[in-house]
């Protein structure tokens, strides 16, 4: 038996409370098709950009590999240097065995 007050549900759906989750479903429904137009837009878009990008050509890229190695290998000697400089330094004072 229902209540006799509308606001009041009672244990059986009403025809209001099928339309609220019919409408949920739907708006659940559009969120999902919503999502899928935009991923498929966002791809889109990164598909047409990577066509606009000039890549470096072979030579360039093994010149900059090269200065990027040389460089590494200065600064590492470079800090090899100080290390053993102040390694003398500290064994000299008797700061260090």
């Amino acid at each position: 038996r229902r209540s006799p007050k509308p606001d009041v549900e009672g244990s059986s759906p009403s025809g209001r409370d099928l339309n609220k989750r019919g409408k949920l479903m739907t708006n659940q429904t559009n969120e999902n098709i919503d999502f899928k137009e935009a991923m498929t837009a966002y791809f889109k878009s990164v598909k047409l950009e990577w066509g606009k990008i000039t890549w470096p050509g072979k030579q360039d890229v093994i010149r900059e590999t090269i200065l990027v190695i040389v460089i590494t290998a200065v600064f590492t000697i470079g800090v090899l240097a100080v290390d053993t400089i102040f390694n003398m330094l500290f064994k000299g004072l008797g700061l260090i065995n």
